[in-house]
């Protein structure tokens, strides 16, 4: 198939709608199918990448912010959108948000009678934060972030979310057309567990203690991550035997920093923020940690912890969104009160004490993590863009809206060309 994958933000930012549209975008090139990313230039001139089966377009942009937070203002993105549609000529185009650049390249999609599929990877909770108001959204924002996500993604043709948890979230929210949970998934060739790594060794490698235990969060270092929560349950749990290592980068990386200081926790060695981690390092860090740790309120899924599962790491985790799906309590890991660092302090002090059951955790974290295979994923995504390829295109321009469903989606999409009934996901 000839598929267009277009969204807001792709490599080198490492948000999980970033890791996820690079890693498809690959994957599905590495499967035999043509692709083009279409994405916003960070250069402020447009230019274009190739290799082999994937073509990147980045269309001229201003980026406009700080390092740690920028947004790339695309100009005339309609107009930029449909040339490099009209040349490529593809089967579908899968969009990964709601924003402006993906709202032109929807028109643009619909103005040459083309498929659109989207994947869901957006929560208010992830923009209050960008606003300047804090964790919660008032009602209100959340209602007009939601009618404007929703405006959007009612008139496609099939929408993807990462989990059962975010397709019952989309449903709830008035999400109209058809929808499917289809993981981001996991690559368990490169996460993986290494029985021979030598830990100490990658543990000194960043300046980590190899006597105490290790848990460990990797992802941004941002308020919705909320490791404020972390830092204070290890602050309640005053245990110099654990350290706590962040392992990212991210706009609240100077907030984090001087939390830990003003508790103490980082002249005494309990945190450790190690700063960003290469690609080929991570799977190693991760096999050097005891536990992993997730306390965002905000996952629909969580590559982090799925990367984390696959490396047979135990979790800690908060009882909060998607984050259920992959832990369960007792069986691969420990769940907490969201938000509630007195039942973190609890929770992880009953995780030290049983940690003979850390080996049979990790075990079972690897098995569930092996239900969320990546080649799966692709599979997946390349049913449903036949499936939607073979809807009956309407004569006219755009808008075109998707039919309307009733019935909420929990599994994958149907098996290539299946055609979706009027009325039905």
């Amino acid at each position: 198939m000839r598929i267009v994958i277009a969204g807001q933000t792709y490599s080198p930012a490492a948000n999980g709608q970033a890791v996820f549209t690079v890693t498809l975008a690959e994957g599905l090139a590495a499967a035999g199918h043509s692709v083009m990313v279409i994405v916003p230039s960070e250069k402020l001139m447009p230019y274009r990448v190739t290799q082999r089966s994937l073509r990147v377009e980045r269309l001229a942009s201003l980026p406009i912010g700080s390092s740690s937070s920028v947004v790339c203002v695309t100009g005339l993105p309609f107009l930029q959108a449909r040339s490099r549609l009209q040349e490529f000529r593809p089967d579908v185009v899968h969009v990964q948000d709601h924003y402006p650049l993906t709202c032109a390249i929807i028109a643009a999609a619909r103005w040459e009678h083309l498929p659109v599929v989207g994947t869901n990877h957006f929560l208010p909770e992830n923009w209050t934060h960008y606003l300047g108001l804090g964790s919660v959204p008032h009602p209100v924002l959340r209602k007009l972030l939601w009618s404007t996500m929703l405006q959007v993604y009612n008139k496609l043709d099939a929408v993807a979310a990462p989990s059962r948890t975010a397709v019952d979230i989309l449903r709830q929210q008035g999400l109209r057309a058809p929808v499917y949970a289809i993981s981001c998934g996991v690559d368990l060739n490169r996460f993986r567990p290494i029985p021979d790594l030598d830990q100490a060794q990658m543990r000194r490698k960043y300046r980590l203690d190899p006597a105490r235990r290790l848990f460990l969060f990797v992802g941004r270092v941002d308020p919705e991550k909320r490791l404020d929560v972390v830092i204070n349950g290890l602050a309640r749990l005053k245990s110099h035997g654990v350290q706590l290592a962040i392992a990212g980068q991210g706009r609240h990386f100077e907030a984090v920093e001087k939390q830990a200081w003003d508790l103490g926790l980082l002249q005494s060695g309990q945190v450790v923020l190690t700063g960003h981690v290469p690609g080929e390092d991570l799977p190693l860090l991760l096999n050097a940690a005891d536990v992993f740790v997730m306390a965002s309120e905000a996952e629909l899924q969580s590559i982090a912890t799925l990367e984390a599962m696959a490396c047979g790491r135990p979790i800690l985790a908060a009882e909060a969104r998607a984050l259920p799906e992959l832990v369960e309590d007792g069986l691969n890991g420990r769940l907490f009160r969201a938000g509630d660092p007195d039942e973190l302090a609890r929770v992880w002090r009953s995780m030290l004490d049983s940690s003979s059951q850390w080996p049979a955790m990790g075990r079972v974290s690897r098995l569930r993590a092996s239900q969320h295979t990546f080649p799966e994923t692709v599979r997946s995504y390349v049913n449903l863009y036949t499936t939607v390829a073979a809807l009956p295109r309407r004569a006219q321009h755009p808008p075109y809206r998707a039919a309307s469903s009733t019935q909420a989606v929990k599994t994958g999409p149907p098996a290539a060309g299946q055609r979706v009934p009027p009325g039905q996901p």
